[in-house]
């Protein structure tokens, strides 16, 4: 049997889901600056959604700090623990009958556990109750909170992983014996299932768990913004609200749309693989930092956006076309969606004239009139700051003025031309 590796988010922080400003929703961060130290930022011009209801602020700010519009939707909520009757009818059980092991998952849920008992009157009674168990403790910040509620744990894995942690105790026997374990959010069904199968009794301790959110509104607002294709990554750091995004989708009829995008035009960052399993059930490619914490996740991102990012070297200048904006010779260049959509209809066929009938197609919302075009085009080449990077040619459209002289001209490391149109 393959052990499930569970790697729950790194705990402090806020859990208050706005990702600044004065409410949920676009966080224009990088977005209009001017400047080597705007074009500087690993993450400028680049639009990033971010699902999590907890830590939210936090990895928004990181986030913004190196650039990126942040685009915060809460794909989900945590039941307040002072009012979750599951947690409160567990820990009477646990304090009526005590069990043999207790495994700690994460440092949150495990202080929120003896807060909410305190909250409750329980809590010296649980204390009291744990001093005589054996005590496992995921991973070092949960082994903190443990200590700094006058416990000791037995011991705790250097993976950090629950699957060193099934691994102790299935090789220590478990049989007949009562194993509480704390959840963090999702169930832990491979975990579970396979000490009852080796005879233990698993009592689950709800800590935290997930529902819907109250305001669906920035969720809609994430959905259409990744459907247009306005999104260049998305982050998750759970799994519930990574099948909370896909449920939301199908309710409304965008599921197969959304699936398109995820597996081929958007980044989708996941703090982990116990995170990315929902998205890898839609065969939806992943990517996951090698350490499961925000602080990987967002390096993650300032790694893998920029290597997408097209780089061209075009009348005498570099530019390197991003999500919402294009970085001029360094300096971050924000463009309208239309100029945008026409500069990567150019950028496909770099040097090449692109008739004008085509580059209408590629305009969001055009109707038949070329008109549109040079009104797009007249718009993008004043959001450049540098006219000559796209040249007319009359009666038939559009090109790039792709500079020769570069040793890689078509700015993709073979040296090659492009298909002919």
């Amino acid at each position: 049997m393959q052990h499930p590796t569970e790697q729950p988010l790194p705990q402090g922080g806020s859990t208050e889901p706005p990702t600044g400003g004065s409410g949920p929703g676009r966080v224009p961060a990088g977005r209009g600056e001017r400047g080597p130290e705007a074009g500087a930022l690993p993450l400028a011009g680049f639009t990033v959604g971010v699902t999590a209801a907890r830590r939210a602020e936090e990895l928004g700010a990181l986030l913004e700090r190196r650039g990126a519009a942040v685009l915060h939707a809460p794909a989900l909520r945590i039941v307040p623990l002072p009012d979750d009757a599951e947690l409160l009818a567990a820990t009477k059980e646990l304090i009526d009958a005590a069990p043999d092991v207790v495994v700690a998952t994460t440092a949150i849920g495990f202080r929120g556990w003896i807060e909410a008992a305190d909250g409750w009157g329980l809590g010296e009674e649980l204390i009291a109750g744990l001093r005589g168990v054996e005590l496992l403790a995921r991973g070092p910040k949960v082994r903190g909170a443990i200590r700094a509620a006058g416990l000791t744990e037995e011991w705790s894995p250097g993976s950090e992983s629950m699957a060193e942690v099934l691994d102790r105790l299935l090789g220590e026997g478990v049989d007949g014996r009562r194993i509480a374990v704390q959840l963090h959010g999702e169930p832990l069904p491979g975990f579970v299932e396979a000490l009852r199968e080796a005879g233990a009794e698993v009592v689950g301790v709800p800590v935290y768990r997930w529902q819907p959110p109250e305001d669906i509104g920035p969720v809609d607002r994430l959905l259409d913004a990744l459907v247009a294709r306005q999104v260049d990554a998305v982050t998750f750091t759970s799994a519930p609200a990574a099948a909370g995004l896909l449920e939301r989708a199908r309710e409304r009829g965008l599921r197969e749309a959304l699936l398109a995008v995820l597996r081929q035009d958007v980044l989708v960052a996941c703090v982990g693989p116990v995170t990315a399993t929902p998205l890898a059930a839609h065969d939806i490619p992943t990517a996951q930092p090698e350490r499961f914490r925000l602080g990987p996740l967002v390096q993650l991102l300032c790694a893998e956006l920029p290597a997408r990012a097209r780089a061209l070297p075009v009348a005498g200048h570099r530019i390197e076309i991003r999500g919402h904006a294009v970085l001029v010779d360094g300096e971050l260049r924000p463009v309208p969606p239309a100029g945008m959509a026409l500069l990567r209809a150019l950028a496909r066929r770099p040097g090449w004239v692109v008739p004008r009938a085509e580059l209408l197609r590629a305009l969001p919302g055009a109707g038949r009139d070329e008109h549109a075009v040079e009104t797009a085009m007249a718009r993008l080449r004043t959001s450049l700051g540098a006219p000559k990077l796209v040249h007319t040619v009359v009666k038939r459209g559009y090109r790039l003025a792709l500079d020769a002289a570069v040793e890689d001209k078509y700015g993709d490391g073979s040296g090659e031309p492009p298909a002919a149109p």
